[in-house]
């Protein structure tokens, strides 16, 4: 084996041996303390019932009187988990578990993995509104296309908690951030923009309409599924209405000048191309880049490998590129969105999560890599900015005071107090953890690197 192959394949055993060692990344712990088993008749019988009264009386209390303001459900049915398919329930817990660990980690989030075992979607929606009273938010997580988008919008409109796709508007939202940096740095406007969405599915219909909701123009773009690009006279239209409603929607939309063809008749003469669509590399061509407008902006977003190597995008004369991968500049993360966008709609009690607060959080993003200095290797923050968090959170809670779906209101200053706290005790909580040996470390003494 190769030095690079084993490098790449490092995570994957790394994974496989730690998991044994801990036997899962997250687990419950208490918020209050116990000096004395006597304590109890505090925190459970006969002291609790006063608090049970409270919330029969009030319901909206259980959001101050426990932990429901603070806690979420990461919610799968393990029908496309990763860049691996329908392998189940039990096989997407792992994952489920590691979303959970970073919203605790970078969002103060106490959020709890759970895998559905139920594919239809009607029942699975009955399934997560049944659990609305204990939690205050649902992260729906790893589900297939279209049914995804007909899961999220019906649980958006019956449930009065924060619901969020992060496979959709997660994504959407640090698309978009680099996108505005990546605007600016070719000095080109959000609505003036020329833009081909390759891929129609869950991340790129959601991309396209948070960049909508940011001030783009459906018109002067042109979305590519695996039949070509979508036109209103397309032969499989009808079809498409019936069986996929959303993906109609931007047909419609979309594709003012009516072109017809494949990726590389959606990318001439386009200044910015955003590809989700399947591994490559070889998706896309170098010849394809260079007959897009000077100075293309380039996103190519597939995992594990993109649609085109970034330096191919480079060398047919790309001026920005972006992956979705860490080891590459300007990583479209959606781990930079989901934990503060709960952070701040959790702050606020929000009763949804919109597409305008997904556009919030974007703008917010891209403001603090300006601040920090944007250049064609850097549009978008990184993980370890944790700084950026906070930001962000506030940006979403004062957008939910806007629109009216907070419960409850606050000035921006608080709001920041409030989000750095929680994401700061979370941290430290880890480092105590980790320092007092309750959370073990390996005989390594280190995980990775």
């Amino acid at each position: 084996m190769g030095e690079k192959e084993s490098e790449v394949n490092k995570p994957y055993e790394l994974a496989i041996k730690f998991a044994k060692f801990y036997g899962g990344k997250i687990e419950v712990a208490p918020r209050v303390p116990v000096f004395a088993l006597k304590d109890f008749a505090v925190w459970y019988t006969p002291g609790v019932a006063e608090v049970c009264r409270a919330i029969a009386r009030d319901k909206e209390l259980s959001f101050k009187y426990t932990n429901r303001w603070n806690t979420i459900l990461v919610v799968t049915d393990g029908t496309r988990v990763l860049g691996l398919g329908d392998i189940g329930p039990e096989a997407s817990m792992p994952v489920m578990e590691g979303k959970a660990l970073i919203f605790k980690y970078l969002g103060g989030v106490d959020a709890f993995p759970l895998p559905i075992a139920e594919k239809d979607p009607d029942r699975f929606i009955e399934i997560v509104k049944a659990m609305e009273p204990a939690v205050g938010g649902v992260n729906l997580e790893d589900i297939s296309s279209p049914k995804c988008f007909y899961i999220l919008e019906r649980l958006r409109r019956e449930t009065e908690i924060c619901v969020w796709h992060d496979d959709q508007q997660g994504t959407a939202g640090a698309t978009l951030a680099g996108l505005i940096n990546a605007l600016k740095l070719t000095d080109r406007k959000l609505s003036e923009a020329k833009i081909a969405f390759i891929g129609c599915g869950a991340a790129n219909i959601a991309s396209a309409r948070v960049i909508e909701v940011a001030g783009g123009d459906p018109k002067r773009w042109v979305m590519v599924d695996s039949k070509g690009i979508l036109h209103k006279d397309r032969p499989d239209m009808e079809r498409l209405k019936e069986k996929n409603p959303w993906k109609y929607e931007w047909a419609v939309k979309t594709n003012a000048e009516g072109r017809t063809g494949g990726i590389p008749e959606a990318l001439r003469d386009m200044d910015v191309v955003i590809a989700a669509s399947k591994p490559g590399p070889g998706v896309i061509k170098k010849e394809w880049i260079r007959s897009m407008a000077p100075d293309p902006i380039v996103f190519v977003e597939a995992n594990p490998v993109p649609e085109i190597w970034p330096w191919e995008a480079k060398e047919a004369g790309a001026r920005v590129v972006a992956t979705g991968r860490s080891d590459f500049p300007n990583q479209v993360n959606n781990s930079l969105v989901f934990p503060s966008v709960f952070r701040g709609a959790l702050d606020v009690k929000a009763r949804t999560i919109t597409d305008e607060m997904a556009a919030a959080a974007a703008f917010e993003l891209a403001k603090f890599a300006e601040e920090k200095g944007i250049h064609e290797d850097y549009i978008i923050p990184t993980m370890e900015e944790w700084e950026v968090y906070p930001r962000v959170a506030v940006a979403v809670a004062m957008r939910a005071i806007e629109q009216g779906v907070a419960r409850e209101t606050y000035g921006r200053d608080e709001l920041y107090e409030r989000a750095e706290f929680m994401i700061r005790r979370a941290r430290e909580q880890m480092d105590a953890l980790v320092k007092s040996g309750v959370i073990p470390t390996p005989p390594e003494g280190k995980i990775y690197g």
